[in-house]
């Protein structure tokens, strides 16, 4: 019943005569309910980038003004589609803040394409736009479960909002990563057809696991008792206080009178609180056995190859000091990383980490990448080597790909990773999807995959245009794995 939700952040980069235009930006999430009076509905969420928009003064203040389009498709027909006029929230004082806008559709079971297009009204950039896979499930005649919403902020409300649902407001947030000054995640769900139940009551049972390790936070189980109910929503707040840094899977499961789980649906989030080297290096003492391992001509280098194996305060971090370009801050940075990170083997592992380094800059680097900053060479120093690579370069239907198979990965078995190159030159592999928590999920990726020759695909059959051909067998291979 777990279905993990894709979550894009939109952009559109181009050169533009006009330097005082911003380019708009905004995030784009969707979440999947169900109505026994409507039947099976998709909430589309948008959050603006405020300081991405250009602003008109209106009564001593500011105020934006967007286009929406979105269209839903099943193969080439359109079901459904809405273009509106979006003005944004009143700005005061010059200060603009993000604003959130959600859009609801009724959709019956099945697969399905959505696209969005963006444009600002006051620019004259192009319009930004983007498109997903979407598969709606039957939620009306078994046990199941919403998808999971997190609140940026929930409160009780009287039906006027356009973000009411069950009793409730809420503004969605479609970040995932909570820093240290954030110590709840609230949590909004709703459970459908309890009622078929042989009992009157049931209970919800929450569990938060480390994602890479599978160790469960004991103190944040908690199990609820319920009366049963056609539709039964639950707002909760999670508390994370003290969750250590780290990716971590909440997960609520549905569980009847004899403890027997029936469903269970998962919400994914990483934490960050303050490793003891995010914090400072001015305590660190320079050590010259260590340091001697690093050239000044290497020491920025080896300071971003830290990346792919960081948290996201340690990414910020990083980019800061690489950015000061103060070299003795760096090399305290590195020690000082591999200090807190394996205390007693600080050396030897620094010298593993840094021989892979060097591997995947002669394997993966491109004309415009580091090896450490290609998805390849990102996934090898995260996760390790891989067990076993499938690789085919010579489709005439496909684009030259690689899958990527992992027997084990902490507590995750049979793990796999697919890297395509669309470009066909420059080594430029790029991550098109993964079945790993955390990773990309593309549930399009055949038809991405296949775009090399196919000029549409059907969502219900993404290769179902592409005639069999030499090396045109990516599915076989990852299913296989």
């Amino acid at each position: 019943m777990k279905r993990l939700s894709t979550f894009f952040l939109i952009f559109f980069i181009c050169a533009t005569t006009q330097a005082q235009e911003r380019q708009l930006r905004a995030y784009l999430d969707n979440k999947q309910f169900y109505a026994p009076e409507v039947g099976n509905y998709i909430e589309f969420h948008l959050q603006f980038i405020g300081h991405s928009i250009n602003y008109k003064g209106k009564d001593d203040g500011l105020m934006g003004d967007l286009a929406v389009r979105m269209t839903i498709k099943n193969s080439d027909s359109i079901v459904q589609q809405d273009a509106y006029r979006l003005e944004t929230p009143f700005m005061k004082d010059s200060i603009v803040e993000d604003f959130y806008d959600v859009r609801r559709f009724r959709l019956d079971p099945g697969s399905y394409q959505f696209e969005l297009e963006l444009m600002d009204l006051n620019s004259d950039n192009t319009p930004i736009t983007t498109s997903q896979m979407l598969v709606v499930r039957e939620m009306s005649d078994a046990l199941s479960f919403s998808d999971i919403e997190v609140a940026e902020y929930a409160s009780k409300g009287d039906g006027s909002s356009p973000f009411f649902k069950s009793g409730y407001d809420i503004i969605p947030r479609l970040a995932t990563f909570y820093p240290k000054e954030l110590n709840t995640i609230p949590v909004y769900f709703e459970l459908y057809n309890t009622n078929l139940l042989p009992d009157s009551v049931f209970a919800v049972r929450q569990t938060v696991t480390n994602a890479a390790t599978g160790q469960e936070i004991a103190e944040l189980r908690q199990t609820s008792r319920h009366t049963t109910g056609p539709v039964i929503p639950f707002l909760r707040q999670l508390d994370i206080a003290q969750v250590p840094s780290g990716k971590y899977i909440a997960s609520y499961t549905l569980l009847n009178r004899n403890m027997l789980e029936l469903a269970t649906e998962s919400y994914e989030f990483e934490r960050s609180n303050d490793n003891p080297y995010d914090m400072n290096t001015a305590d660190v003492v320079i050590d010259p056995a260590f340091q001697e391992s690093i050239t000044d001509d290497s020491v920025g280098y080896y300071l971003e190859s830290l990346i792919p194996i960081s948290s996201a305060t340690g990414i910020k971090n990083i980019l800061a000091v690489a950015k000061s370009r103060n070299g003795e801050e760096a090399r305290k940075h590195i020690q000082l990383y591999w200090m807190a990170t394996d205390p007693n083997n600080m050396y030897e592992s620094w010298i593993k980490y840094k021989k892979q380094v060097q591997l995947v800059e002669r394997v993966y680097a491109n004309n415009f990448q580091e090896g450490f900053e290609t998805d390849r060479g990102r996934v090898y120093l995260q996760y390790g080597a891989p067990t076993n690579i499938i690789k085919r370069d010579n489709s005439t239907s496909e684009y030259p790909f690689e899958i990527w198979v992992y027997n084990e990965i902490g507590k995750f078995s049979n793990k796999r990773f697919i890297f395509y190159n669309p470009d066909l030159v420059n080594n430029a592999y790029r991550l098109l999807h993964s079945d790993m928590v955390g990773e990309l999920k593309n549930p399009g990726w055949q038809q991405e995959l296949t775009k090399r020759n196919t000029k549409s695909g059907n969502v219900d059959d993404p290769n179902g245009n592409v005639i069999d051909q030499y090396g045109g067998n990516a599915n076989e291979y990852y299913q296989q794995y």
